[in-house]
């Protein structure tokens, strides 16, 4: 079973920048995706950012591209989102997700194929 961990959320002014963090525990070894996702009251979970784990091929969504940044440690099985340029619209509660079935189709920043998820970790931007 595969636990996830994220940490570094807060709160922070528009035009800033935040690190968070995913640490992932467990049998990791089967990774084929790893992704953020982020969440808004009233609003669907939106896939943000993904990592494929074979070549480290990353997919950005419209929304974030350019200010978010997804990066890996394979030694620290860890997962980061860097997040400059802060806005009010980017404030959500921030999940990592692995997907470890490489079989499903779709897109990669689909959240339905992912299969272990975080608590979560709440960003926000005040302007």
């Amino acid at each position: 079973q595969v636990q996830l961990v994220e940490s570094g959320g807060g709160s922070v002014q528009a035009g800033g920048s935040l690190r968070l963090s995913c640490a992932a525990s467990g049998y990791t070894y089967s990774s084929y995706l790893m992704g953020w996702f982020r969440q808004a009251p009233g609003k669907e979970r939106e896939g943000i950012a993904t990592v494929f784990t074979g070549n480290g091929s990353t997919v950005y969504a419209d929304s974030v591209k350019g200010r978010f940044t997804i990066s890996r440690d394979n030694a620290k099985n860890t997962l980061y989102l860097q997040m400059n340029s802060l806005k009010p619209e980017d404030t959500a509660m921030y999940y990592c997700a692995e997907d470890t079935r490489p079989w499903f189709g779709g897109s990669w920043l689909q959240a339905g194929r992912y299969n272990f998820w975080g608590q979560g970790t709440q960003v926000t931007v005040s302007s």
